[in-house]
This record gives structure tokens, C-alpha cells and sequence, in this order.
């Protein structure tokens, strides 16, 4: 991080959702390692503080548990954190988790789970922090989508569904924050070495290896190289992160020839599911 990078968040606060592990461990220790104080919220709070117990410093780092579906839980943090710092200057809307398989197989409460989180999360985030922010007359919202909320993925529907939601919800309020001083930018990587990765799928989901075959690649990218890209983007108030560089390309290609990629998202679904069943 360079210091021109460091000045833009040196002695400044922030929020981190979902601060006990990947993604937002790694941005909450950049964030302090370039003097910014960082509250790291987590539902698992031991996770969170495992996290402040190993950060550099000089900024602060606190630990707080946090449930981001809890709409006056999250009001709750801002409310503190403002009160404690004086303000909030950045709002990393980060929590998020992943169910993987046929939609089919899906259940109501599975959709209810991962739209509550990922999408009502976000959505918590931004009613809390941004009227804040107004007030100030500056802030800067970051919201955690997705390479899939760019670009459809099958056996992740639900995922690419809230994640598409949070894209568009970063990418319209951008529009309108301008006018308050505020900022908002939108975090879409592909995959990413996060326990995320191993986390539940329904039916045959083959889980890790769908991500990485999805990509041909035999190593995710790393959390701690996406955090600095996240801050390096964000002190250069750009509206969108699409890495690494090939899934940039990617999404680049689909927005010029969306049949072809839909075409090669399809052809890769049935080379993961196989010829489909029929009735005997």
C-alpha cells in the first residue's frame, strides 16, 4: 500500500462485516496496518477476536459480534462506532455464504438463509451507515458481490441471485450518493482461498473444485493480495473490483457477447452434472 493509499484511510474508522475470517481478515488488517481503526464484526465472536489479536497495527482493531441479518444489531454498531469515533468513514459490507447444487434441490429456508445474509445484510448495512455518512458529508460503503453477481453461474443460483442484487444496489446508489459526498464501490472477485470455498452444497455439488475448474485454475486467489487491491481501489474511488485480470477479460467478453458466455457457462454445468435423468 503505498502512502498516498495510506493517507486516505490513516486515522479513520470502519466496519467490517464478517471480519472473522477471509475476505474480511484480510481487509481488516490491511486497514490497520495503514492506520485505520477497524471494528471486526463477526457472528462468531472468538473469530473476531482471534483476528484483533493478531493485527499490526498502529490502527485499532475491536472485536464485535455481530449478526448482519438483525437489522438493529448493525444499527446498534454504527450508532457505537460513531459515537466512538466521531464518525464512520468506511462501511465494508462483507458477510456473505454460498449454497451450491440444483436449484431444484434447494429448499425455501436455504433461500431465505442466503438471501437474509447476503443480500437483507448488505441492505442493513447501507440503512444504517449511509444517513450517517449524508450527515457528514462524506463515507465510503464497500460492498462484497461477486464474479458471479457478473456473470451467471447454474449450481450457484441462489449465490448469483444476491449477488447480482448487491451489484445492482452498489452500482444505483453510486449514482445517487454522489450528490452527498459519498462513495460506494462493489467487490466482485471470482474465487477466492476462503473457507467459503468448502462451505454447503446441496445434492452432488462438488464444492471446491466447481469454483476452480470454473476457472482452470489449480489455486484461488489469495485474500490478503484482494484486500490490497480492495483498498487501492477504493482510495482511487473506483466503482467496481473485477479480479483477477482473466475474470476481468471475462467479464468484459460477456457484456460484448453474452451468448457465448452463456453458451460456455451451459457447457460447463453439464460436464459437471452429467446427462440428466430420465424417467424409467
Amino acid at each position: 500500500m503505498s502512502t498516498a493509499h495510506g493517507d486516505r484511510f490513516s486515522g479513520r474508522s470502519a466496519i467490517v462485516t464478517g471480519g472473522g475470517s477471509g475476505i474480511g481478515a484480510a481487509l481488516t488488517s490491511a486497514l490497520t496496518a495503514v492506520g485505520c481503526d477497524v471494528w471486526c464484526a463477526d457472528i462468531d465472536l472468538e473469530a473476531a477476536k482471534r483476528v484483533v489479536a493478531g493485527l499490526p497495527g498502529p490502527g485499532r482493531g475491536i472485536a464485535a459480534r455481530l449478526d448482519v441479518t438483525d437489522s438493529a444489531a448493525v444499527q446498534q454498531l454504527v450508532t457505537d462506532v460513531v459515537s466512538d469515533a466521531g464518525t464512520l468513514d468506511f462501511m465494508f459490507n462483507n458477510a456473505g455464504i454460498v449454497i451450491g447444487g440444483e436449484t431444484q434441490l434447494l429448499s425455501l429456508q436455504q433461500w431465505n438463509r442466503i438471501i437474509d445474509i447476503n443480500l437483507r445484510g448488505v441492505v442493513h448495512g447501507v440503512h444504517a451507515a449511509y444517513p450517517h455518512m449524508i450527515a457528514a458529508g462524506s463515507g465510503h460503503i464497500v460492498n462484497t458481490a461477486s464474479a458471479a453477481g457478473l456473470m451467471a453461474s447454474g449450481l450457484l443460483t441462489s449465490y448469483s441471485t444476491t449477488k447480482f442484487a448487491v451489484a445492482g444496489l452498489s452500482n444505483a446508489l453510486r449514482a445517487e450518493a454522489a450528490r452527498y459526498g459519498v462513495r460506494v464501490t462493489v467487490v466482485c472477485p471470482s474465487a477466492v482461498e476462503t473457507p467459503i470455498l468448502d462451505s454447503e452444497g446441496v445434492g452432488d455439488f462438488p464444492g471446491r473444485r466447481f469454483y476452480l475448474d470454473a476457472e482452470k485454475t489449480r489455486r484461488a486467489y489469495s485474500p490478503d493480495r484482494l484486500a490490497t487491491d480492495i483498498l487501492a481501489a477504493v482510495a482511487r474511488d473506483a466503482p467496481w473490483i473485477v479480479v483477477p485480470r482473466r475474470t476481468h477479460i471475462g467479464w468484459l467478453i460477456g457484456r460484448i457477447a453474452p451468448g457465448f458466455l452463456h453458451r460456455r457457462m451451459t457447457k460447463y454445468i453439464q460436464q459437471q452434472l452429467g446427462r440428466p435423468r430420465t424417467a424409467s
